[in-house]
This record gives C-alpha cells, structure tokens and sequence, in this order.
C-alpha cells in the first residue's frame, strides 16, 4: 500500500516545495489578502455618525432663526455661504442641503435644495426639516424613545472577513494551481511524469493535498488578522469553519486543473482563469450583498461555488449557525469540485 502511495506521496511534496521556493507565490497567498483587508478596513471601519453640513444662503430673519435652531443640533454643521458658492459646494457634495428662506402670510418659508441621488442629501433634508418643525413649535403626537442596538456580525468589517476568505480560497486555488499545471506542461514536466509508473489520478491529488497545506494556515492568518485588529469574532464552530474552507479549496482546485487541463498557455489560461473568476468578483456577495441583484437571478448566483462558499463562511463566523444550515451550500461545493476533478482527469492533455 505504501509503495501505491509513495508517487502520491512524492508529487506532493515536490508541489510544496516548488510553492515555498517562490517567495511571489508565498506573499499572493499569504501577504496580498492582509493588506487587502487592512485598505478595505480602514476604509469601512465602526465610525460615529457622519456630521450633516448644511449652508444658509440670504440674510433674512426666518434663516436668522433657522441657524438659531440648528446650531443646538447633534450632527449638523451650519454655515452661511453666497448663492454661487452654495451652489458650487452642492454640486462638489462638499455639503448636503442648501436652505434659503423668508416670509409669507406671516410664517416662516424655507427652500430646501439638495440632490435626491445622494443618500446624505436625503438624510439631510429629513433631519434638519424636523429640528426646524419642532424648533418653530410643532408638537408631536406621540412619544418616541430610541434603542440603538449593534448587532453581533452586523458591521461592514463583519462581512468583509469572510468574503475576503473566500476570494483568497479562490484566487490562490486557481492561479496557483492552474499556471502551475500550464507551466509544468510547457516545460514538458508533465510529458515526463506521464511516462513514469505513476497514476495519473495522483498527479491531479497532489495539488489538492498539497492545497491543503497551506489553505489552513491562509484561513488561520485572516481570521487571526481580523479578531486582533478589527475585532471581528467567530460565533461558530472553528471546526466547521475549517472543513468549510478546506472543502472550497479543494472544490476550486478541482475547477483550476479543469480549467488548464488543455492548454500550454499562460495568455489562455489566465483569459480562461479570469473568464471564469471575474463573474464570481461581482457576483458572489464578497464585498457587497448579492441581494442587490433582481430575485430571479438569486437562484443561478446561489449555484456558484463562490456564492456558496461565502455563505457558508458568514454563516459560520458571523451567525454562529449550526453545522446542518450549511448543508446546502457544502454540497454546491461538493459538486463543484467533484465536477471538476472528474472532468480534468478525463479531459487532461499529458502530451
């Protein structure tokens, strides 16, 4: 048995080695995914709310008042500015609601400019509309009180971690073991080993054996980034969300040997690779939620491997959910790999 084995065995630890010699290879995998999360961390970390800058435009006692108001408001910056540079401050976003104003009928009469395709500019409107309403007497008709409340998982970081994981799963997965297999056919390596004793079967599992070396310690290297720096805890079991991460490597190393189990092309294999990542990029809910994405499509993106893979990494890390609710999106992964490897074992060019 050991003999069967010791080509397995061999291959193996030739992949690990050719994978250690390239410190290019070690900083995509392991460096590249860091920083990645520490840009896109920084960018989207837990900040208080955003201040509301509002300008006043005219010198009439209603906008007297209004600033009066407004001053005494949380959150709100009011300044008074020209016309011409209220309107250049609007258009540049560098402020969200213009206000002008007077008297009519011996009340007061406010103008309120802003962009309504601006969130903030909404916002803006609300807010401040209701101080003045309420500064200017306006009584309430029922008593409102505010719980304000944060979520376990429920910050953007929360949901970047695991999509991030999942990217990095799928992006060293495929261009480290898909160029390695062109690269190994155009030097004629393959050609060579195909005429040794060897099965071809373990040709193809030495790259998943040896994918799994290193996936651990990738997953292990974010998720320990994303608890000590950004506090992003996981909520369900470290052991689930190790068989999860391993099942995706190993799904999307069965696609990459499909998708260079033909050509000796760096240029066809990285089109390929791409043509077959970038749909998942936009797709598969890694930096913003495919909910987006009109309801009848929901069921097709499901299918994707990504999709499938960064569901179930949410649904672990940030949902603490029981290993059965996953059950789904692990056979998506199952097949998909299963899929793959079956299809490069019988498509695969060794001359």
């Amino acid at each position: 048995m050991s003999e069967k084995l010791s080509p397995l065995r061999e291959l193996t630890l030739a992949r690990i080695r050719e994978f250690v010699r390239e410190p290019a290879a070690v900083f995509w995998t392991f460096g590249f995914p860091v920083l990645l999360a520490v840009g896109l961390g920084i960018a989207f970390r837990s900040r208080p709310p955003e201040t509301t800058a509002v300008v006043l435009v005219g010198t009439d006692a209603a906008l007297e008042r209004a600033e009066e108001i407004l001053r005494d408001v949380e959150n709100v910056d009011v300044s008074r500015v020209s016309s011409d540079e209220a309107a250049t401050s609007l258009r540049t976003g560098k402020v969200d609601l213009v206000i002008t104003g007077g008297r009519e009928a011996g009340r007061f009469s406010f103008t309120y400019r802003y962009d309504p395709m601006r969130p903030a500019g909404r916002t803006a409107r609300l807010v401040v509309d209701a101080a003045l309403q309420r500064g200017l007497g306006r009584l309430d008709v029922a008593d409102v009180q505010e719980e304000t409340v944060i979520e376990q998982g429920g910050r953007y970081i929360d949901f970047l971690i695991p999509g991030l994981i999942g990217l990095n799963i799928m992006g060293s997965s495929m261009w480290g073991i898909g160029y390695a297999v062109v690269l190994a056919r155009r030097r004629k390596l393959i050609k060579r080993l195909a005429a040794t004793p060897m099965r071809r079967s373990h040709y193809m599992l030495s790259y998943i054996f040896s994918r799994i070396v290193f996936l651990l310690a990738e997953v292990a290297a974010l998720v320990a980034f994303g608890w000590l720096v950004f506090g992003v805890a996981v909520h369900g079991s470290f052991l689930w969300l190790g068989f999860v991460s391993l099942l995706g490597g190993i799904s999307f190393t069965g696609l990459a040997l499909l998708v260079a189990s033909r050509t000796d092309s760096t240029e066809v294999a990285s089109g390929l690779m791409n043509a077959f990542m970038l749909p998942m990029w936009l797709l598969s809910g890694a930096f913003f939620s495919y909910e987006r994405f009109p309801e009848a499509v929901h069921p097709v993106i499901r299918a994707l491997p990504l999709t499938a893979l960064n569901d179930a990494l949410r649904a672990v890390v940030n949902d603490g959910a029981p290993v059965l609710s996953t059950l789904p999106q692990v056979a998506v992964l199952a097949a998909w790999g299963a899929l793959g490897f079956l299809l490069a074992l019988r498509l695969f060019r060794w001359h």
